[in-house]
């Protein structure tokens, strides 16, 4: 019952690039918004804190739809992507991960801001007055204390993309071998009349991935607390 096929191994091995290529596209932009929310006041601050979350709260499906609008060949980003680069995001794996990390961008932010708001100011404060500046600062005191949310973060953020739909199946379709993840290979599964039991073996794929990928992230954030000594 457990063996699976090979349309079953291909949306596997097509999940797991896609959600680690979403990670690596937000890591560095989710590290920035969490330190600017979290250090700094500024005009707007409350607006760009519920535009980051708002993937949260937005049915998958409009996200989809307004990447679609987007960064479609006849939107104003994809468009302009399509003719200057030759870039295509619609229909694609780079499009199912582009898609992927705005649905968990909010994860990783919310992440690492509660690692960065447990950091001690006052270290900070005191690098200032021996002349560190702010670069050197981050790199050497903020980024390697708020490390465990940064890590903790990246690990949900990539369980929570192996379990993304409704933005994925929106932007960039249901193609095998191509946008085809788990999670649409589910659905394309519970459409057949004899899928059920390749549903069976997906859905409880995805579970043990999902588990393992919060274990794995509480795991590594209470390591590395440890060892900073949090």
């Amino acid at each position: 019952m457990w063996t699976l096929g090979e349309a079953e191994l291909s949306a596997l091995q097509l999940s797991l690039a896609v959600a680690a290529r979403s990670v690596a596209i937000s890591l560095l932009p989710a590290v920035f918004v969490a330190w600017l929310l979290t250090r700094r006041r500024f005009p707007g601050r409350m607006l760009v804190d519920a535009a980051v979350h708002l993937p949260l709260v937005l049915p998958p499906v409009v996200v989809g739809y307004v990447l679609l609008v987007l960064l479609g060949t006849r939107g104003p980003i994809g468009g302009w992507l399509d003719r200057q680069f030759d870039v295509q995001l619609v229909f694609t794996t780079l499009g199912a991960a582009v898609a992927t990390s705005v649905m968990s961008f909010p994860l990783m932010v919310r992440a690492m801001r509660i690692s960065l708001e447990g950091v001690d100011r006052g270290l900070e404060d005191a690098a200032r007055t021996l002349g560190a500046g702010a670069w050197r600062r981050f790199t050497t005191i903020t980024l390697p204390l708020m490390l465990p949310g940064v890590l903790a973060g990246a690990v949900t953020a990539f369980a929570a993309g192996l379990g993304e739909f409704g933005a994925v199946i929106t932007f960039v379709s249901n193609i095998p071998g191509e946008t085809r993840t788990l999670p649409l290979a589910l659905y394309t599964a519970l459409q057949s009349p004899d899928g059920d039991a390749i549903a069976a073996r997906l859905a409880g794929l995805s579970f043990l991935l999902g588990m393992g990928g919060l274990l794995a992230s509480e795991f590594l954030a209470r390591s590395l607390r440890r060892w900073l000594g949090r």
